[in-house]
């Protein structure tokens, strides 16, 4: 079913929608039409309402669940509120002042990202999710150890004691000496450089012929800054604070769709990928229920928006999880508020 755009709908139905939208968000219950009556000032009588409800369900925008005589937002409906009705709230000086002190607790930038994302969170009633870049590693020492004929293990070790390895191809006719030499030079030359910066250097060396290595132990060189190198800027961090909020005193009657979203969240790559699908535009990007087939199963929303750079560069992606239901008026800017505090403590 095609969802109508709001200037088509009657002025009627247009406040009847926003009274339904609006006490749905902020109760979790389908609404009724004595409800409305009483709590509007419509001057409208239920049965009037429920007229209007009724045009509203056929078209696609409100659901009546099981046997209630209420309705609530379908997620079309929801999308048609978001994008045409929703009147944001800024954050008040105090939620403000929560979220920047979280940012400023100083420290490593790791612990103030954390924070941050725990004060959204705390703030929301939502799971605070940021991704932000790895931090580059930083070269201490590098090693080769031989698997086979053809393939050698690149073991590097960073400065901050992480060990990581990587399978790299071999030339035809590498023999053991070849690899101690490239590992010798690497570790004596790159030690205290990023991988960027190691590249950079090996590059000019070779270039310029001031290696001292031969051609088999060069070509080594560049395989395995080549492995290491070609994943580095694409492994984002995903920092998940709050996930217990998400038990609210609603969920407890939706116990199964609260599991699926824990569950949901315990695939971290995946909840990256739809967060980084976020980095483009200016403004958050609001994902609902099943618009995307993560949260299909949940019936949950996401809240993101791209954090950038005083020169523009996006250097993470800020936002949080919920229920369908959370309070999008009140939440949003608060998303952009973080995406901003954020910004600054990244830049």
């Amino acid at each position: 079913m095609i969802t109508p755009p709001i200037h088509e709908l009657t002025d009627r139905a247009r406040d009847v929608f926003r009274i339904v939208v609006e006490s749905y968000l902020d109760s979790g219950a389908p609404v009724g039409s004595r409800t409305i009556s009483r709590i509007s000032a419509l001057n409208l009588s239920p049965a009037s309402i429920r007229n209007v409800m009724q045009d509203l369900e056929e078209l696609g925008l409100l659901a009546a669940p099981h046997t209630s005589a209420g309705r609530m937002p379908t997620e079309s409906g929801l999308r048609l509120f978001v994008d045409g009705m929703m009147q944001a709230n800024q954050p008040s000086i105090e939620e403000r002042a929560a979220i920047e002190a979280r940012a400023g607790i100083g420290g490593p930038v790791e612990d103030a990202i954390a924070e941050t994302t725990a004060a959204l969170s705390g703030l929301s009633a939502c799971a605070g999710l940021v991704l932000v870049p790895m931090a580059e590693t930083v070269l201490r020492q590098f090693g080769f150890v031989p698997l086979s004929q053809d393939r050698a293990l690149a073991v590097l070790v960073g400065e901050d004691g992480s060990v990581e390895n990587r399978v790299v191809e071999l030339p035809g006719g590498v023999d053991p000496m070849s690899l101690q030499r490239a590992a010798n030079y690497m570790s004596a030359t790159l030690a205290g450089l990023t991988l960027a910066e190691a590249r950079v250097r090996i590059e000019r060396e070779l270039r310029q012929q001031q290696a001292a290595l031969d051609a088999a132990a060069a070509d080594l060189v560049e395989r395995g800054l080549a492995v290491w190198s070609e994943d580095s800027g694409r492994r984002p961090v995903l920092i998940v604070r709050g996930q217990a909020r998400l038990i609210d005193t609603g969920a407890a009657e939706d116990l199964d769709r609260v599991r699926q979203l824990l569950d949901e969240l315990e695939g971290k790559e995946e909840i990256a990928r739809l967060l980084d699908s976020a980095r483009e535009g200016e403004a958050a990007r609001i994902f609902i229920g099943s618009e995307n087939k993560l949260f299909a199963l949940s019936g949950s929303s996401v809240i993101a928006k791209p954090v950038r750079a005083l020169d523009g560069r996006v250097v993470g992606v800020v936002g949080v999880i919920g229920p369908t239901r959370l309070n999008y008026a009140r939440v949003v800017p608060m998303v952009d508020f973080t995406a901003a505090t954020l910004a600054r403590l990244l830049a």
